[in-house]
């Protein structure tokens, strides 16, 4: 895990920790915290353009941000939890999807990976 994430990972422990939460963060219930972040993430983009979407206003863009950050910080707890580690897993999933999606083969398409030749 890269210096930045054990930071954080370090920090939301000790939130947890001080305030007795951590017994609530199980796995599943930041899993469950985690797709409530993201469904309110979703919100702020539904009924609005694709192009609206690239350029939000500065006070729906810190809303945007303040999701982010909730998921992101629910992500790295469930992580924390299972001794994942976020940035091997990423790259590892990386290596993965480039070998899946050969960039030579599937090259502005959209297709699902068992649809191109």
């Amino acid at each position: 895990m890269t210096d930045q994430l054990q930071d954080l990972k370090g920090r939301l422990r000790q939130f947890a920790g001080a305030r007795d939460w951590d017994q609530y963060h199980s796995p599943k219930n930041l899993a469950m915290a985690l797709i409530v972040e993201a469904a309110e993430l979703v919100e702020h983009f539904q009924w609005i353009t694709q192009e609206q979407s690239s350029s939000l206003p500065d006070d729906k863009k810190q809303e945007v941000e303040a999701e982010l950050a909730d998921i992101l910080i629910y992500l790295v707890r469930i992580a924390d939890k299972l001794d994942v580690d976020l940035y091997r897993a990423a790259l590892a999933k990386l290596q993965h999807n480039s070998d899946k999606y050969p960039a030579d083969q599937v090259r502005g398409l959209s297709k699902k990976y068992n649809e191109y030749p």
